[in-house]
C-alpha cells in the first residue's frame, strides 16, 4: 500500500473514533480520495499525495478546528519517519 493511501487511512480513522461516519463523509469531498472499504477504511488516492493529505487535513480542520489537526498528527505517529521531510505535507509536522 502506498504510504500517502496508508497516511490518509490512518487520519481517517482517526478523525472517525472522534467525529463518526462524518470523518468519512469529509473525506470523500476531496478530490483525489476514494473510499474503497468504508468498514476498514481502506482509501486510495490518485494524484499529489502529498497536496491531498494536506487537503483532507485542511478539510477536518475547517469544519472542527485545530484539534483535528492534532489527531491527523497523533493518528500517523506511527508511520511518520517512512516519509522524508519533504514529502510530509507541513501542516503534519
Amino acid at each position: 500500500m502506498d504510504i500517502y493511501n496508508q497516511i490518509a487511512s490512518k487520519i481517517i480513522k482517526g478523525q472517525k473514533v472522534v467525529i463518526g461516519p462524518l470523518a468519512l463523509d469529509q473525506a470523500n469531498q476531496i478530490s483525489g480520495i476514494k473510499i474503497i472499504d468504508k468498514k476498514k477504511v481502506v482509501v486510495e488516492i490518485s494524484g499529489d499525495g502529498k497536496n491531498i493529505i494536506d487537503q483532507l487535513v485542511n478539510q477536518y480542520a475547517q469544519i472542527f478546528g485545530h484539534a483535528s489537526i492534532e489527531v491527523c498528527r497523533d493518528a500517523i505517529s506511527k508511520i511518520k519517519s517512512e516519509l522524508s521531510a519533504e514529502d510530509l505535507p507541513d501542516v503534519l509536522k
